[in-house]
């Protein structure tokens, strides 16, 4: 029975103690970089006219948030958002009546950035 017998003296040296590396901060904003929030912007009829009424429409990362598009606009466009609107458009499946094939239509995050009155961003 030299399972439970005594403890020979141990011979090893000393392991230092561990140094742990500093923690990262958890979630998506500390993985996403600023310029790779906006994906695009939106460039549709009803975006054209939202345009008029200093409204535009940038398509974003899936998960961004209004405080993290706001960041983005300050930081490519040099302009402050008044208020941000986000749309989430959720994927769906739809088939095809000339191929009778199922269809998949992505899905995307919508942000919707509304400007004082002197302020523009110019997309084209």
């Amino acid at each position: 029975m030299g399972l439970f017998g005594k403890k020979e003296t141990d011979t090893t040296p000393a392991v230092a103690e561990v140094v742990k590396a500093p923690a990262k901060p958890k979630g998506p904003v500390a993985e996403r970089n600023i310029g790779s929030v906006i994906i695009k912007p939106r460039i549709t009829e009803k975006a054209a006219l939202l345009g008029e009424k200093n409204v535009y429409t940038f398509e974003v990362q899936r998960g961004a948030s209004k405080f993290e598009v706001r960041d983005a606009i300050k930081a490519l466009y040099k302009v402050t958002p008044v208020r941000i609107n986000m749309v989430h458009k959720r994927p769906r499946h739809s088939m095809s009546r000339s191929r009778g094939r199922d269809m998949m239509e992505h899905g995307l995050q919508k942000a919707y950035v509304y400007l004082k009155k002197g302020d523009r961003i110019e997309l084209v």
